[in-house]
């Protein structure tokens, strides 16, 4: 091989090393601003006309926790509950000053209550009632950075029965298949669960939970 043959070698060689780096500098790129975006596609006070629309719902958000409770509403409180909530309906808001956000609530787990905001699992207590409250959200949307929340924390929720603020007692990572998040507990609790981890791509693993105390009603 003369010394034109290999000059071209190398130098057709360098330009497909060249191109190959390109192209991964531009995937790398669009990758990180896609998630950019996905992060801050919900503003500090999440609008009802969200249009994110991942089919998974609470039961995929819980595996198949929901076996753990009945498959009925439960009893409402009559004093704070006259009439019980119907599915799709707004039925108040959830504030989370550690974050500094506003995040509206929807009787129901479904695919459009999350994609609207945060969803009330129907078959748990409404809240500020005495029992296991469980609201679900989407890690991309409505429960972005809720990593952030720590013990000590405060939850409120303003609903029509008034407003209650639970205090964060304890945060963990369970797998989806976890059958304890959403058994009955003997006084009033607040649970939130999200899918983890947060960045995953796909259907994730396990499950993210906080657990809150009811300290005050008014």
């Amino acid at each position: 091989m003369n010394r034109v043959d290999r000059s071209r070698r190398k130098h057709s060689l360098g330009t497909v090393l060249s191109l190959a780096f390109m192209f991964l500098g531009l995937g790398l790129i669009s990758w990180a601003l896609l998630n950019i975006c996905t992060q801050s596609g919900y503003s500090k006070e999440v609008p009802t006309s969200s249009s994110y629309s991942t089919p998974d719902n609470l039961n995929t958000l819980l595996g198949n926790n929901t076996a753990s409770l009945s498959s009925s509403n439960p009893q409402a409180d009559k004093n704070l509950y006259p009439v019980y909530p119907v599915e799709g309906e707004s039925i108040g808001t959830l504030i989370i000053p550690a974050l500094n956000r506003k995040l509206p609530i929807f009787e129901g787990t479904g695919v459009k209550e999350l994609n609207k905001g945060v969803g009330h699992f129907s078959q748990s207590v409404l809240p500020g009632e005495k029992d296991n409250c469980v609201l679900s959200g989407h890690r991309e949307t409505a429960f972005t950075k809720v990593g952030g929340v720590k013990i000590g924390d405060e939850l409120i929720v303003q609903t029509s029965g008034g407003t209650f603020t639970y205090e964060v007692s304890g945060t963990r990572i369970v797998h989806k298949d976890d059958k304890t998040v959403i058994v009955p507990t003997d006084h009033a609790v607040l649970t939130l669960t999200t899918c983890y981890p947060f960045n995953y791509l796909g259907n994730a693993p396990d499950r993210y939970i906080i657990s809150a105390n009811l300290v005050k009603s008014e």
